[in-house]
Order: structure tokens, then C-alpha cells, then sequence
């Protein structure tokens, strides 16, 4: 049986051999799919991802439990998928910067290009600024309620509620305009 947030620490800190086997089966895909949504590239996904899980294990002393787990670990992923991303574009990446939404990135197999609303959805989500693109993905693809797209995305509730919603509907006109 796997573990909550709380008891996955619990083991992580007693048992770290136990402790991130239950973490790795819990947020392995997960967390690979939230980064790949984010950088497109499988290459660049696999390796955010491997380094989201060092940063967990080595991070975890600083966990001090005040918000969830799964929020905390979705927060060093997003910043694993930006540094991919910045490293990339060779310059800082800020969640906040609508400048550096990407243009057109090649999928590498991500999106099957036999489903065209797929295709469609995916350049829409890609047209977003980063931060609605988190924003979205966190709560369309991961479920993730509003307080924890909060502490991910460093905003409060009602901004990542709004977010969601603005990038809901840009996404609801790129699809409209683009038949």
C-alpha cells in the first residue's frame, strides 16, 4: 500500500530506501506527464523528471508539511520543467513572462497526429503564457484543486482559479478559430 503525503515523509525520512520506491510508484508518471505537457520534448521530460525526484529526496528536510505533499512535489517539477525550458531558449524563465510561451514546438510522438482535436488542443495549451499553462495542465490533466495550484504556481486560490478560467477560455477560442 502506498502511502499519503504525510505518511510517505513519515516513511521517506525513517525508511529512504522504502520511502522513495513508494514515492517514485506514487508520482513517477504523474510527474513525467506534468513536465512533458510543459516541455514538450520526451529527452528533456525524462530528465526534469529524474531531477524532480533527486530534488524531492535531497529537499526534504525543508518539507515542513504546512501545505500538501503532492502540491510541494508538483512545485519542484514545474521549476525542473522551466529550468528544461530555459536551458533550452539559453536565458531565465519566469512563470510570469507571456513573452516565452512556446511557439510551435515539434511533439516527438507526445500528440498522435491521427486525432486533429488532440493536435489542436495541444498547439491551443502551447499558445497559453506559461503560468496558464500550468495552470491548466495542473488542473485539467492532474486534478489538482485551486490551494494546490496555488502553492505550485506561487499565487493564491482565487488568482489560480482565474487563471485557470482565462486560459479555459483563450483555449475555447483557439479551437473556435482554428477549425
Amino acid at each position: 500500500m502506498i502511502n499519503s503525503g504525510s505518511g510517505m515523509v513519515a516513511t521517506l525520512r525513517s525508511d529512504p530506501e522504502r520511502g522513495f520506491r513508494e514515492l517514485m510508484d506514487k508520482y513517477k508518471e504523474p510527474v513525467y506527464w506534468h513536465i512533458r505537457r510543459l516541455v514538450v520534448s520526451h529527452d528533456d521530460a525524462q530528465d526534469a523528471a529524474q531531477e524532480t525526484f533527486v530534488r524531492v529526496f535531497r529537499s526534504l528536510g525543508q518539507y515542513r508539511g504546512g501545505g500538501s505533499f503532492t502540491a510541494w512535489v508538483y512545485k519542484i517539477a514545474t521549476n525542473e520543467a522551466m529550468r528544461a525550458i530555459g536551458r533550452r531558449r539559453n536565458r531565465f524563465v519566469s512563470l510570469d513572462d507571456e513573452s516565452l510561451a512556446p511557439p510551435g514546438i515539434e511533439a516527438d510522438g507526445y500528440v498522435d497526429y491521427g486525432d486533429l482535436e488532440a493536435v489542436r488542443l495541444q498547439k491551443a495549451i502551447q499558445s497559453l503564457p506559461p503560468k496558464q499553462q500550468v495552470t491548466f495542465n495542473l488542473r485539467y490533466y492532474d486534478g489538482l484543486g485551486y490551494d494546490e495550484i496555488a502553492e505550485v504556481t506561487g499565487s493564491t486560490a482565487p488568482s489560480a482559479k482565474a487563471n485557470y478560467h482565462i486560459a479555459k477560455d483563450k483555449i475555447i477560442r483557439y479551437m473556435d478559430t482554428n477549425d
